[in-house]
């Protein structure tokens, strides 16, 4: 609406009840575009999944994430999903994912929120140790790969960098490389699938005390598993936890390390797909609970997307990890060891 300037120097002067009544808002409100509406290549470069996989997340996550109005053209169910995905595969900053989804801000921050914690109320489905298939298959696949007899899992931990949180804390999250992170233990099965997370941890706990503390650990302590993990030289040596040879001899020992370490090798190609995924894990921009809560909806999706064979990314090598061997093997462990190394490897 357009006065002329001693119009507007009148109005000044009146009520504000007046001034409200003439220069009404009009509200815009934003065209939206069916997510779904694009070719499945362009939708799995976007939010990793095909057509039917977000299909199929919508339909999980509907009674989660449904919108209880459609007042002011609030966000259909797949129009959250498509946001939420958006950003876990991206990890760019809300207002691009807002840009790119033609919303604001704020909305982007809100459907995020919504898809991680409905999520993670579906991490006792898609992630279950030692699988969701048989534990007999899981050794079977896992012997598969370099003759390694028994492993019903692959064992290590990866730093998620976050922001430096405020408070008297901050220091417990910054890690051996000096970077503030959360360190994420995983187990995984042969076919990459994982079948046990603990996302809670500051960066700087060790490998080793995460484990020791884990619920996973207690219940092979109880011997409620028949099956071995398989972990690096950052663990101690146990008799369900087997790990290489310090200074192995050759021969028998350099055999075992080898098949131990591309049996082993399964956890590391997890990581890098997972990263590569959700490319959101390559730092977190947000307060570590928030990020404990993304990195667990990530994996859920990470099975979903195994599971359902959608389009795996290409993956990086891993850094080697540089963590200072643990010498507190336990006797039993390097009985089990020896015994893994007479029986399949003393060939």
């Amino acid at each position: 609406m357009f006065l002329a300037p001693q119009h507007q120097l009148d109005l000044l002067k009146q009520p504000p009840q007046l001034i409200r009544r003439v220069f009404r808002i009009q509200r815009t409100l934003r065209d939206r575009q069916d997510p779904l509406a694009q070719r499945d290549s362009v939708l799995i470069e976007r939010y990793r999944f095909s057509r039917e996989g977000i299909i199929y997340i919508t339909t999980l996550l509907d009674p989660y994430v449904k919108s209880s109005t459609r007042r002011s053209r609030a966000l259909t169910t797949a129009q959250t999903v498509c946001v939420a995905l958006r950003f876990f595969a991206s990890g760019t900053f809300l207002y691009a994912v807002g840009d790119a989804e033609n919303i604001g801000k704020s909305a982007v921050c809100r459907a995020i929120r919504k898809v991680y914690l409905a999520l993670k109320q579906f991490l006792g489905v898609f992630v279950v140790f030692p699988s969701h298939v048989r534990p007999q298959v899981v050794k079977q696949g896992f012997f598969a790969i370099a003759g390694f007899p028994n492993v019903i899992g692959a064992i290590d931990c990866t730093h998620i960098a976050i922001k430096a949180p405020p408070g008297p804390n901050e220091g417990d999250f910054v890690n051996r490389k000096g970077v503030h992170s959360i360190n994420v233990q995983m187990v995984c099965d042969s076919m990459c699938h994982i079948t046990n997370v603990e996302a809670k941890w500051p960066g700087s706990v060790h490998d080793s005390r995460i484990f020791r503390e884990s619920g996973l650990c207690t219940l092979f302590e109880r011997g409620a598993y028949d099956g071995i993990l398989l972990g690096d030289r950052g663990y101690a040596c146990r008799r369900y936890f087997l790990t290489p040879f310090p200074d192995p001899n050759p021969g028998p020992q350099t055999r075992y390390n080898a098949a131990l370490a591309r049996t082993r090798a399964r956890i590391e190609m997890t990581f890098g797909q997972l990263k590569e995924r959700f490319q959101c894990l390559k730092g977190l921009r947000v307060a570590p609970d928030r990020a404990c809560d993304i990195i667990v909806a990530c994996a859920v999706l990470h099975n979903i997307a195994t599971i359902r064979k959608e389009r795996a990314p290409v993956v990086e090598m891993q850094p080697v990890d540089d963590l200072q061997p643990v010498h507190l093997d336990q006797p039993s462990g390097r009985a089990a060891r020896d015994r893994i190394v007479q029986n399949n490897f003393a060939y």
